[in-house]
């Protein structure tokens, strides 16, 4: 008997509700928080950002939510995680495909974990610190931080804390969500009310929707607009897959799919309000700069905008009444979306591990010590980071269209079948087979090559070691791939 049926397990959401406020604690994060806005304003142009919203609303229908109704009906079908997953519906021949889907969030995870070890540093300054009256103070605390060990150990925090959530399983996973997920929610609101009143906040909500339609003929607003709609949803890598093997069969893929894309995205929008408001009122309301020089200094907090909501949340806080208490609620809000995805994050793994035939703790403790080990380039470099973040959040096009090829290679009109079987549950129309047959797989080559097509900068593009070049990409995708390759017969045979 294969070692994928011997590990099965009988666990299972005890609600409907539990599943969505996990799946949501997949999608809501600080993909949403942090890496939002930055990537709005990284792809703003000198009259708003809105054609990047543009490409990103429409990857959300025509990438996001057909890849998690995916994932969702692959979980529930087969009960295992990722690899397992593959195996049972590609067959052993194509199990470093899964390997792939599972190693690209799991690479993530080094990194994330760092971003996640941030907040809870930044929730412990604001119990016993003044706010940043100004950006340089601002910036200064930041910098502070980033040049002392402190990145290293909240990173060893956030791995510990994010593993003793998982230990138990799903069961203290749903429970775990149901406190942070609506906790978080009611702060990010709370501070959204807050942002738009601010003076001047109205030009920067202009300017953030406010869109630049000869943008749209740049490859590379499509490519960040596809990737951040992975990175805010979760879909393509294999985290929904891995809840799914959780759910009842009651539970539907096609509701749950819909109601956690759009309220994600939600989340996001409103994450970037209160980003691009309160920047818009403290530099060009108060200190006179042009629109111009505002995107500047957003897009220079830090490489690749990193500092973007640790610079300017702080100064929001300072101008509000009750501003410390409000800061402090914020960054415990923005802990707790980095827990309820980086909890999915490390189950994926612990999950792929089981499935081989290894004890849970056994498993947890061996993806504790790879996440500290890997993740300890990007706590101590910036720009170590920014290009892990680049390369792996590209990375997640190639998963879909991965997640794809799995339904595709079951037959996706058997597979909506199956999922239209459920009678609780939405129908899924004939538009979902023709988006995973033909729209993620042509739209993931195309954006390469036609990325690829506009990357030929002499010096840059072919430079493997050149944080943002394409080549950087291909040489690290192409080591992980290759390993996979050459053991692809090794990883079938732990599943079977």
């Amino acid at each position: 008997m294969s070692k994928l049926l011997d590990q099965s397990t009988g666990q299972r959401f005890t609600s409907r509700w539990g599943l969505i406020l996990s799946a949501m604690g997949v999608a809501v994060g600080t993909g949403n928080i942090w890496r939002f806005p930055r990537i709005a304003a990284q792809n703003a142009g000198e009259d708003g950002a809105g054609a990047f919203l543009i490409a990103w609303v429409c990857f959300l229908f025509l990438w996001s939510i057909p890849l998690i109704i995916a994932e969702y009906a692959s979980g529930r079908k087969y009960r295992s995680g990722v690899v397992g997953v593959f195996i049972k519906g590609t067959g052993k021949k194509f199990a470093w495909l899964g390997s792939f889907v599972a190693i690209v969030p799991l690479i993530i995870t080094f990194f994330y974990t760092v971003v996640v070890g941030w907040c809870i540093y930044y929730f412990v300054y604001m119990l016993f610190n003044p706010l940043p009256e100004n950006f340089q103070t601002a910036m200064t605390i930041w910098e502070s931080y980033q040049e002392s060990i402190w990145p290293l150990l909240t990173h060893m925090l956030a791995i510990g804390l994010g593993l003793i959530a998982i230990w138990k399983g799903i069961s203290s996973i749903e429970k775990i969500n149901k406190v942070l997920i609506p906790s978080l929610l009611v702060i990010v609101i709370l501070s959204v009310v807050r942002a738009v009143t601010l003076p001047g906040a109205g030009e920067g909500l202009a300017y953030l929707f406010k869109p630049q339609w000869s943008q749209l003929g740049d490859p590379r607003i499509w490519l960040d607009a596809l990737t951040q709609n992975a990175w805010d949803t979760g879909a393509g890598w294999g985290l929904f897959l891995t809840y799914a093997a959780y759910m009842k069969k009651e539970h539907g893929a096609v509701g749950n799919a819909f109601l956690t894309g759009i309220g994600n995205n939600t989340v996001s929008i409103l994450s970037g309000i209160m980003i691009f408001g309160t920047v818009f009122a403290v530099l060009k309301h108060e200190m006179g700069m042009s629109s111009p020089e505002v995107m500047e200094i957003m897009k220079t907090s830090g490489p690749a905008s990193t500092g973007l909501t640790f610079i300017w949340m702080p100064q929001l806080f300072e101008k509000m009444f009750g501003g410390g208490i409000l800061s402090i609620l914020f960054f415990l809000g923005l802990t707790f979306a980095g827990f309820s995805s980086l909890i999915a994050q490390l189950e994926l793994p612990t999950r792929v591990l089981v499935d081989t035939g290894l004890k849970r703790k056994r498993a947890i403790a061996v993806i504790g010590i790879l996440v500290f080990l890997f993740g300890i380039p990007s706590a101590r470099n910036l720009n170590f980071l920014s290009n892990q973040d680049f390369v792996w959040g590209i990375a997640l096009m190639i998963s879909g269209a991965l997640i794809a090829f799995l339904i595709i290679k079951q037959g996706t009109r058997k597979v909506m079948l199956e999922i239209n079987e459920s009678v609780r549950d939405r129908k899924v129309g004939k538009w979902w087979v023709y988006i995973i047959n033909y729209f993620i797989p042509i739209a993931a080559v195309v954006l390469l090559f036609w990325w690829l097509s506009q990357s030929f900068i002499p010096g840059e593009w072919y430079n493997p070691f050149s944080p943002f070049s394409f080549m950087s990409c291909i040489f690290q995708w192409s080591i992980v791939l290759l390993v996979l390759l050459i053991f692809n017969r090794r990883i079938a045979r732990l599943f079977y």
